[in-house]
């Protein structure tokens, strides 16, 4: 079973094991991280593996300042006043790859660009210790629920890792917002923990939405995210045998029937209800009910994220690819 420190004992351990090639789970402000050095071959198949994630999904290169960042990647003017403004922070951008990056083919799933964020707090951290970007998928089995605390990771991934930094509930607790610059213009390929509000006003325009079809971004299957149970998204009432996904201050019919509820926010607070998606969903999902049903959640704001979350968490699990 993993080891599980605290983040401010557990620097010098967890660079040691990273750099001897190993997986180790860390606190970042989004969720929590599975991370292994970029550069590493099989170091980053070893997050494969853990996870049982597809290689033809792309992993986010973490790094810890901007000399890093321009190391590995191109940065356009447009994408380095994103970074300005946003890093570090929840926001990755994918940009074109350096040919002497040193990241790894596996992180990139081949791709000529690569996704990168500056994370906060001990994220960043252990980058700096280590000296080498970190790929750092979210701390989950694939395609399952992402977790927010040091034991959401233990529960799932416990028996096959070494080391959890337990940084305590993430504050964030959706994943970054994915965008990538094309011709001048800024499109969004994940919406995440900071809302496409905030970045159309440093940008000055709308952002366009979604891809061309391809996977050039982590978070971009439509099946993810998703617990044992099946949901039933903007739910008008509550099933028999159902959990209920709440949502604000009112319910809808037959609440009283359920066999579980979690409340993402009782006030209607759409960050609150981003911080608690996953480990609610989580618990709703340890109830035995076979199906969560949701209360609808306003698409404005997170708003957007947090819906994107629950449509690829309640897509067939035999799509395999978003259809955006």
């Amino acid at each position: 079973m993993a080891e599980i420190l605290s983040a401010d004992m557990a620097l010098e351990r967890a660079a040691a094991l990273l750099a001897a090639g190993e997986t180790v789970a860390i606190p970042t402000e989004t969720v929590y991280g599975l991370a292994a050095d970029a550069t590493n071959g099989e170091a980053v198949a070893r997050i494969f593996e853990t996870k049982g994630r597809p290689r033809f999904n792309p992993l986010i290169a973490h790094v810890s300042d901007m000399a890093m960042a321009e190391r590995i990647a191109v940065l356009d003017p447009l994408s380095r006043k994103l970074a300005d403004a946003f890093w570090p922070g929840p926001l990755t951008l994918v940009l074109p790859l350096r040919e002497e990056s040193g990241i790894h083919p596996l992180v990139t799933a081949g791709l000529d660009t690569v996704a990168l964020r500056m994370p906060k707090g001990f994220g960043a951290e252990v980058v700096r210790r280590l000296g080498r970007p970190l790929a750092a998928p979210s701390a989950n089995s694939s395609g399952r629920i992402s977790s927010t605390t040091a034991e959401a990771v233990a529960t799932d991934l416990g028996s096959r890792i070494a080391l959890i930094v337990d940084g305590g509930p993430t504050p964030v607790g959706l994943e970054s917002t994915i965008v990538k610059v094309e011709d001048g213009a800024v499109r969004l390929l994940r919406p995440g923990g900071l809302s496409a509000e905030e970045v159309e006003k440093v940008i000055g325009n709308p952002m366009l939405r979604g891809s061309a079809g391809a996977v050039v971004a982590p978070g971009m299957l439509a099946s993810h995210y998703a617990p044992a149970a099946r949901m039933r998204l903007d739910a008008a009432e509550v099933w028999p045998g159902e959990a209920l996904l709440a949502f604000g201050p009112k319910r809808v019919r037959a609440a009283e029937n359920a066999v579980a509820v979690a409340n993402l926010s009782e006030a209607g607070d759409l960050r609150e209800a981003a911080a608690n998606l996953f480990s609610h969903m989580l618990r709703l999902d340890r109830s035995g009910a076979t199906t969560i049903a949701v209360e609808p959640v306003p698409k404005h704001g997170l708003g957007e994220a947090i819906n994107d979350r629950l449509a690829r968490a309640a897509a067939p699990r035999d799509k395999p690819l978003a259809e955006e």
